[in-house]
């Protein structure tokens, strides 16, 4: 989330292409992006469902092409007579690798992650498991955005700071001090 409390531009001299990155006009947090997404998810326009039926359906064709592949890899195995033991350990290291992937990710969807080392260190495995990653895609896009229910939780807690910030700053300061700590005058 971004408070948006900056002077508008501060950042452009930030950018290699020195163009001020596009800003709502209301002031207060603004919210995160998801990819394929932007901030449709906020209000559920601009082409939110479109956008939901086209991340479901490429990432399933996704799925179905990864698995194409992986079957091809599995007959060049084959070809290379290699073993039964071989093949069948790879079976197992992508079904792994895919389940736990799966879950990672769909855990993500959720919560941040707790330990960011962690994660990287997981970021081999999941990407060797990568068809579960996609099928976690697929199927919480039928629910929401992915990752729009983790935003939308932060976007609502920040908005609710910043109102709760801003109505402890209303009205004028130096009018309610005055009316507490105002010593009579002496005569």
């Amino acid at each position: 989330m971004s408070d948006n409390s900056e002077a508008p531009g501060a950042d452009a001299a930030a950018r290699p292409d020195g163009a001020e990155p596009p800003r709502s006009t209301a002031p207060g947090p603004q919210p995160e992006p998801l990819p394929f997404f932007g901030t449709t998810w906020v209000d559920h326009d601009g082409g939110y469902g479109p956008r939901r039926v086209g991340a479901a359906v490429g990432s399933l064709a996704a799925t179905v092409a990864a698995c194409f592949v992986l079957r091809f890899a599995y007959q060049g195995l084959e070809i290379a007579d290699v073993g039964n033991v071989v093949g069948v350990l790879v079976i197992v290291m992508f079904a792994i690798c895919s389940a736990i992937a799966f879950r990672k990710t769909w855990e993500g969807f959720g919560r941040r992650p707790a330990d960011p080392a962690r994660e990287a260190s997981l970021r081999g495995l999941k990407t060797i498991g990568f068809i579960g990653s996609l099928l976690a895609y697929f199927l919480r896009a039928f629910m929401e955005a992915p990752g729009e229910r983790l935003r939308r939780t932060e976007y609502e807690e920040a908005l609710a700071r910043y109102a709760k910030r801003r109505s402890a700053r209303t009205g004028n300061p130096a009018a309610r001090k005055g009316a507490k700590g105002k010593r009579p005058k002496r005569k």
